[in-house]
């Protein structure tokens, strides 16, 4: 239920952001069609463009995910469906800590970021301001909250944005992105605070999530740029505010993260990826990823767009098992990892190689396959000499 009459500030703020973000009818009708009849879009969100901005090169997943196709029913369409995601547990776990601790009007919440980045500021205290953004649709959300960031700011005082809307535009469609929480400082900063339910213990937590957690973060961070840069006064912090149990209890703690290196490098990579538009065009006017369609035609239609499959893409992506068996299939190198690929140069197939290291023939100038002949060669002899000095047991 909007909380807004037609006529009110935020709702012709809503309608102008509308019009500005969203793709021409043309190209709406396209990406509907690559749907299919009756599909609604599945909206993007920052796992996702996290996911996505860590390969550029993957023209598949940039069509895909930018013309909303729900990758986890075509994956299953096809045959492949993906075996990751949260439990159930892990979900109601982690939502149940949320609650916690925004509890009280996040009182605790904002005690963790004065704590670890009020530097110079006053303490919060109960009249700190928590705003409404209940609003009609993305769009008026999205609205709603930068009309929230902007009062804040200019209020200069502690603010608590609860799960706020914000509008990215990723290969020429929006996105709309809701973080956990935003704080606004007295000093006009804007803090993005992720509340995560695995454990910090002895003040740390594991790597590998603390990593995607800011990834995550990133795209965040650079969804509010866009909103700050049309406001004075307005700072978006690159060090964000991790929260999560402390040890084994269900209190609980935080921890201040850089991501000025994972937003540097996100804003890089999505700044690299092809326009939907251009994948679009590029495709018969009669493709369709339509779940109706059988698991051929829909094989036929994911095999028309170019993929650049390797193996991180198994924790990130539901069409990860799909692509690992067609690139297996045509025995690319890519199954085997990134950095397999980059040493073989313009060695692209496992036969390839293996010719290659046989013969020392590859692509014209290019010394791979050199490199590999003689590798091979190296080998064979250390095989060799170690056979002929091997001493049979008694």
């Amino acid at each position: 239920m909007s909380s807004y009459p037609p006529s009110s500030p935020a709702q012709r703020t809503a309608q102008r952001t509308a019009q500005q973000t969203a793709p021409s009818p043309t190209l709406r009708q396209r990406l509907a069609g690559l749907r299919g009849p009756a599909v609604p879009p599945r909206p993007l969100d920052a796992r996702a463009l996290a996911a996505l901005a860590a390969n550029p090169g993957c023209g598949r997943r940039a069509l895909l995910d930018g013309a909303g196709v729900d990758k986890t029913v075509l994956a299953s369409a096809l045959g492949s469906p993906a075996a990751f995601g949260q439990s159930q547990f892990a979900i109601v776990r982690g939502n149940s800590f949320e609650a916690k601790v925004k509890g009280d009007g996040g009182a605790e919440l904002l005690r963790l970021v004065y704590e670890h980045l009020g530097a110079g500021a006053e303490p919060p205290g109960p009249g700190a301001l928590v705003p409404d953004l209940a609003a009609a649709g993305p769009e008026g959300r999205a609205a709603r909250t930068a009309l929230a960031l902007r009062e804040a700011t200019a209020a200069r005082a502690w603010t608590l944005l609860d799960h706020p809307m914000l509008a990215l535009e990723v290969a020429g469609s929006p996105a709309y992105l809701e973080p956990d929480a935003v704080v606004v400082h007295p000093d006009g900063r804007w803090t993005v605070v992720e509340i995560k339910s695995f454990p910090m213990i002895d003040g740390s937590a594991d790597a590998a999530k603390v990593g995607a957690a800011a990834r995550q973060a990133a795209v965040y961070v650079l969804a509010l740029e866009k909103t700050a840069e049309k406001l004075t006064g307005a700072e978006v912090g690159h060090t964000v505010l991790l929260v999560c149990p402390k040890d084994f209890s269900n209190l609980p703690t935080a921890s201040a993260v850089d991501i000025r290196r994972e937003r540097s490098v996100t804003r890089r990579q999505l700044d690299r990826l092809t326009r939907v538009e251009e994948l679009a065009a590029a495709l018969p006017e009669d493709l369709t990823f339509d779940p109706a369609r059988t698991a051929e035609e829909l094989a036929e239609a994911v095999a028309a767009v170019d993929a650049a499959y390797a193996p991180e893409c198994l924790a990130a992506c539901e069409l990860a098992f799909h692509c690992r068996d067609r690139a297996r299939a045509a025995g690319e190198v890519t199954a085997l990892g990134r950095s397999v690929r980059g040493e073989l140069g313009g060695l692209t197939t496992v036969e390839a190689a293996l010719a290659a290291a046989a013969a020392g023939a590859g692509p014209e100038g290019d010394p791979t396959a050199a490199a590999l002949h003689h590798a091979a060669r190296l080998r064979a002899e250390a095989l060799r000499s170690a056979g002929e000095g091997a001493v049979c047991p008694s």
